[in-house]
């Protein structure tokens, strides 16, 4: 059994997934806190979709399954809050979740392992040269992937997920799929609704 561990959770409008790119700008003090608790032990925190509430003010319930976001930079905005650079890493289920007295929810959680490496079956190579575009068009940190990369059925996946202009629930469906290639399966059924007519 894999044991539980204690992350603190962020809960977001919005699902991270392991490798994608996550900016914040920080504001609260229960937030001021995690990313200095994190920097100091060299962690990272918990990315869940909010199911009931929103990002400012009373603690708000999270989605079951999240990301990690691990702390890639800081910087002052021009407004002089705090900005965070961070990216996904693993994912885990949460068991549990307390709040803390600061209005910080912390959650006893469980690491998923990694997907393992899947090529993308011809069936689906539709999907990485949409995938392509999209970020030939958007730019952005994907820019200079890797060939190998499209040909990555979790990459890809988890990719499209982030840039095609889903709701967050249907996110959410793709963060939980644990089959690379059932989550390909899934995306080629959202893709005819943003083909142009």
């Amino acid at each position: 059994m894999v044991p539980l561990t204690d992350l603190p959770l962020f809960p977001l409008s919005a699902v991270l997934f392991p490798g994608g790119p996550l900016t914040l700008r920080i504001f609260e003090q229960r937030y001021l806190d995690l990313v200095r608790d994190c920097s100091r032990r060299s962690c990272g925190f918990g990315v869940c979709l909010i199911l009931q509430g929103r990002e400012a003010g009373e603690p708000a319930v999270p989605a079951a399954v999240g990301t990690v976001a691990r702390i890639t930079d800081f910087y002052t905005l021009p407004d002089g809050l705090l900005g965070i650079a961070a990216e996904g890493a693993e994912r885990f289920q949460v068991t549990t979740t307390r709040v803390r007295d600061n209005g910080l929810v912390h959650g006893e959680v469980r690491f998923w392992p990694a997907e393992p490496r899947v090529p993308v079956p011809p069936e689906h190579g539709l999907l990485a040269t949409i995938l392509e575009r999209l970020i030939e068009k958007a730019g952005g940190p994907f820019a200079k992937a890797e060939r190998a990369c499209y040909d990555d059925a979790s990459w890809v996946g988890f990719r499209l997920a982030e840039n095609l202009p889903l709701a967050q629930p249907e996110r959410q469906h793709l963060l939980q799929m644990t089959d690379p290639l059932e989550r390909l399966a899934a995306l080629m059924h959202y893709v005819p609704r943003f083909q142009r007519a």
